[in-house]
Formats: structure tokens, sequence, C-alpha cells
């Protein structure tokens, strides 16, 4: 359990605190059948995943998604639906875009004749993972796809389980105008091995990014170094912070509809005021109730067993817990907006102001919705264009800038033990005979 900062106290704690996530037990699983494909003899490979996804989600024949099945999708999809995954697809376009205007390429004379600089390059080919499970996961198709389009890279895969052997329209569409080259009707640890291999038709990808279930990120932890990965994410968790102006129905609503993304989904409220508090543990019981049974399950159980209520005595202290737990949502409902802004330091995503909410984040408004959990947002941020680019360095010099450079490179060199550097350094001095020796 995390310690509080003095002026903080529990009024609800969380019967767990820590996260049971198969530990040895999947991490074995998941390599036995990274094994099995890794095993397999080049023309064996996709056979083996095809058996795999057979096993697991009784797969299709051949996972490649054609385009007459995305004709067929797009012929399914209600209007209506269609013009609002548009709208999110936007949004998120124009915030990437965004993001990757702000990396440059840029240069500096760092000493007269020495020029340094670097460049923005993004990856080959990115691999996008898109969860399958309870929920149809149309945003997390545009959030991978959208961000790997507007980082330049050359060639993106996505891969999603499929559903009685093929994939819902809405998520088949919302990756088509993201801008997938290729989708896999795969899921699992097959799938992320799919995509690393690049079976079927693909490129090895040099990136996987996207949520998943704890096998899909035990797989993507076991392969990084073989490729880069985004991060490996646990279950989802969010945190509201609340002053007496907020309204306890609407921050009820809000804890309770991250709650139902699964039972192990953490959600806290962090107030300076008891009686706020008291108002939305009644509301919180009453929004779990109205929900649909699936949903209710899943939400009733996150709530009584990791949700947490957390008094403060005054702002600061507020800001102190919610860097403490660096959550990977942060919805402030309180005063003075632009306090919080300037003085929160650890979260995913931040949500300020009543007039926002999570699932704006989380689906339509722009920034990317996957994000650090377990804390992770003390030391890293979200899915952005710069997981899908490389920031490299460059440099030139003059005879100017050499002679200088090389006597202290040379001095340095020695003082570490390192004759061969000295030597190669002082090739670069002035007089020729130096050079030349």
């Amino acid at each position: 359990m995390l310690t509080l900062p003095r002026g903080a106290r529990r009024l609800k704690s969380a019967r767990h605190q820590t996260h049971a996530d198969g530990g040895t037990e999947v991490s074995a699983r998941v390599a036995q059948l990274l094994g099995r494909v890794d095993a397999a003899e080049p023309e064996r490979m996709e056979r083996e995943i095809l058996r795999l996804s057979r096993e697991f989600d009784g797969g299709p024949a051949d996972p490649v998604v054609s385009e007459e099945m995305k004709r067929q999708a797009r012929a399914m999809l209600d209007p209506a639906l269609a013009a609002h995954i548009r709208f999110a697809h936007d949004n998120i376009r124009r915030f990437a875009d965004m993001q990757r205007a702000a990396l440059i390429d840029c240069e500096m004379e760092v000493i007269p004749g020495l020029i340094a600089g670097q460049r923005q390059i993004p990856v080959d080919c990115a691999g996008c993972y898109v969860p399958g499970g309870r929920y149809v996961h149309i945003a997390s198709a545009l959030m991978t796809v959208t961000t790997a389009r507007a980082a330049g890279v050359g060639k993106i895969v996505a891969a999603t389980p499929p559903r009685q052997g093929g994939l819902h329209p809405a998520v088949t569409y919302a990756l088509d105008i993201a801008g997938a080259d290729r989708i896999l009707a795969l899921g699992g640890v097959q799938a992320v091995a799919a995509l690393a291999h690049g079976a079927f038709g693909g490129r090895p990808a040099d990136v996987i990014a996207g949520p998943g279930n704890a096998l899909v990120a035990e797989a993507k932890r076991q392969l990084y170094g073989e490729v880069g990965i985004d991060m490996v994410a646990g279950p989802t968790d969010s945190l509201v912070i609340a002053d007496r102006s907020a309204h306890p129905a609407w921050v009820a609503a809000d804890l309770v509809g991250q709650a139902e993304h699964g039972a192990t989904s953490p959600v806290w409220l962090v107030t300076d005021d008891a009686d706020l508090a008291r108002e939305i543990a009644v509301a919180v019981a009453h929004a779990i109730a109205s929900l649909p049974e699936p949903n209710r399950v899943a939400a009733a159980a996150a709530w009584e067993d990791w949700a947490e209520i957390i008094l403060c005595d005054g702002r600061e202290t507020m800001a102190q817990v919610a860097d403490l737990y660096a959550p990977e949502h942060l919805h402030v409902q309180a005063g003075d907006l632009d306090w919080w802004l300037g003085r929160l330091r650890c979260y995913g995503s931040l949500f300020l102001g009543e007039e926002v909410t999570v699932p704006f984040g989380d689906k339509v408004s722009g920034p990317n919705h996957v994000l650090p959990t377990a804390r992770a947002a003390r030391y890293t941020g979200g899915l952005s264009v710069q997981k899908f680019l490389r920031t490299v360095t460059w440099q030139r010099a003059d005879r100017r800038a050499a002679d200088r450079l090389a006597l202290s490179a040379a001095a340095l060199s020695r003082a570490e033990g390192m004759e061969g550097h000295a030597r190669s350094a002082e090739l670069r001095c002035t007089p020729p005979a130096l050079r030349t020796a």
C-alpha cells in the first residue's frame, strides 16, 4: 500500500494492492507459444501461427483481410456510426500531426567549425495490435494506426482477434481509414509473433504498439529488443480530484465508467471535502446498479476490490497524492484549473474540468488513449508519434574545430586508459606530420 503524504487519509481502502498478473506461469506460457513460432522453419511459421489462431480464437484459414472484406465492412456499417468514426479519426490525426510538427530536424554550431544536428526518422514498419475480448475496440484501432501514419511510418500492419471467424465491421473500417496497409484477423500471442516476424505478406515490425491482455503484454515484453514496443501496460486506472464545486453524480459516473473496464481496474477519488466523499460513494452505488449486467458485475468488483477514497487537508496535498499514484487518467473537477495544470506532474493524460471526461480522450477528442498504467506515468508518457520515430544525431567539423576537439578527446581518452582512442583523435590534429604518423 502506498504511504500517503501528511494531511491525507483513506476513507475507503482497496482490498488488493497489487495485481496478480500470472507471474512465472504467464511468462512460461508465452515463452512456450512464442517458441512454437520461432522454432518453425520459415515456410512452416505461418502454419504454426494459424494453428494457434484456430486453437484460441477459431480464426480463419486466411487471416489477411481483403479489399472485398473492407468494402463489405463499409457497406455493413451504420452511416451514422461511420461518421462518428471519421470524426474521431480526424481529431486523432490532427493532434498527432501537431506532435509530429513539434519534432523537428535541427542543427547548431557547437563551437566554431563544429556543426552538429539531429534528424527525426520514422521506422520502416509498425505493427499495431487492437485488442478483442468483451468490447469492440474501435478507438484503439484509430489510436495506434493513425499515430503511426502521422509519424510517417512506411508500412503499417494491424492485427486484431477474429469474432466468429471474422472482424467486427467497425474495427475493420477504423483500421482502413486510419491507414493500415495490411489487416490481419489474428489475436493474442500469435498475433504479436506474426507482427514481429512479418508473417502473411507483411514486413517484420520495427515497433509493436497497442494494448492487450496479460498474454499480449508479456509477449511484447519478451520480444522487446528484437522489436521496439510502446510499453507493457496493465489494467486501466483512473483518478478523480474533486472539491466542493464538483457534482457528485458526475464524479460517480466518471469513476464507474472507468471501473467497467474490468474487475481489476482501479479507480481513486481524492477530495478535500468529507461530505462530498460520502455523497459520491452513495452515487457510485446507484450508478453501478443502473448498468447492464456484464458491465455492472465488472464495475462492482473493481469498486469493491480496488477503489479508494482519500480525504486531504487541501489542494496541495491532493496534488501530492495524485503525483504519488501517477494514474493513467487524471481528471480534475475542482476550481482554478490553471493551478492544477501547472502543478500536477505524474499522469498519462490529464482532463481539466467537468466539461471534459475520460471517455472523450478514450474515444474521440484527439490525444492518444494508449497510456502508461501501474504508476508508469512517473517515468513515461503515452503513445505518440515519438514512439514511431528515431531521433538520430550527426556531426561534421572543419580543421579549426578538429584541432580543438582532438586535443581534448585525446586527453580524456588517455585519462580513461584508452590509448587507441587517443591516437585516433590525434590523427585529426595539425601539423600534417602528426596526421600521417
